[in-house]
């Protein structure tokens, strides 16, 4: 039998009121949806797990039931995974193998853990050479972050601990490694993060940073002069790759009083032998910076 339009406006009007009152119980289900997807990766992972300790392989049966996952599970886990490269399937013997994108993943950590590993000699080096600390760090999605640190001896010292974050436009690491991007690339960095006053010395506008990026392009190191706190000053230059791309960057920092501007020119020149050797090190190579633009 058809229903009255006021009988459906009646309808509508208990459908809106029940979804209101269910408010909880969605807020609920999106918890256990949330919940369900961490327990899909937390089982995808011990699948990876698993298969890395199978050179020949695993049949979907047998990596199952070693994982102790249902074989439907199981499948729709390595299907996703495949369809990412993590794992992939040989047709011919049937068995499930660690993908392409697993190594791209664990080579990014084994290239981390080189450069650390060969660049800590030539930081303790330079920490000898100059009296103060040395850092090393990398752009990680629009900012630095420091790997390692040799501290100096000095009582008054800068400290940056590993894992710590810094913005790239305001100081000494950050700026070395703008400074060995294309200025196309640094606009779209600076776009995305902006350009954060942090002291009145910081560099807060594209003018002004193109200026510091180009002087540090000239003369091999970035300088940062109190622009990310008050009293510290850092010179820092690049590590390169073997594509001439910026791997990393290296600095010395340290308090105002002993960081004056003639020693700042000194340091500066210690800054740049320790990142060539670095870069040299590491089989990388600097770029022609003519065709940075």
């Amino acid at each position: 039998m058809a229903k009255s339009p006021a009988s459906q406006q009646r309808r509508k009007g208990r459908s809106r009121g029940t979804a209101a009152k269910e408010s909880p119980a969605k807020q609920e289900g999106s918890a256990r949806r949330r919940s369900g997807q961490v327990q899909s990766l937390a089982r995808a992972i011990s699948l990876l797990n698993a298969l890395t300790d199978e050179d020949y392989g695993l049949s979907l049966s047998d990596l199952a039931q070693k994982v102790g996952l249902a074989p439907s599970t199981t499948h729709r886990l390595l299907t996703t995974l495949q369809e990412e490269r993590f794992v992939r399937f040989d047709l011919e013997r049937s068995v499930w193998l660690v993908g392409v994108q697993a190594f791209v993943v664990g080579n990014a950590f084994v290239r981390s853990r080189d450069l650390v590993a060969m660049s800590r000699p030539h930081m303790r080096n330079l920490m000898e050479d100059s009296g103060e600390t040395v850092n090393l760090a990398v752009e990680d999605q629009g900012e630095a972050i420091y790997l390692g640190q040799v501290e100096c001896r000095q009582m008054m010292r800068a400290i940056a601990k590993p894992g710590g974050r810094v913005a790239l436009h305001c100081s000494g690491v950050g700026k070395a490694l703008l400074s060995g991007l294309p200025d196309m690339e640094v606009n779209r960095i600076v776009q995305r993060r902006g350009l954060g006053r942090y002291t009145e010395k910081t560099i807060d506008t594209p003018v002004r940073l193109r200026q510091a990026l180009s002087l540090a392009r000239q003369r091999g190191y970035a300088f940062d002069d109190e622009e990310n706190a008050i009293g510290l000053r850092c010179v820092a230059a690049v590590i390169y790759d073997e594509y001439g791309h910026p791997l990393a960057a290296i600095s010395l920092s340290g308090p105002t009083a002993r960081l004056t501007d003639e020693r700042v020119q000194v340091l500066g020149g210690l800054i740049v032998k320790a990142a060539a050797e670095i870069t040299t090190a590491l089989g990388g190579a600097k770029p022609d910076f003519a065709s940075h633009g």
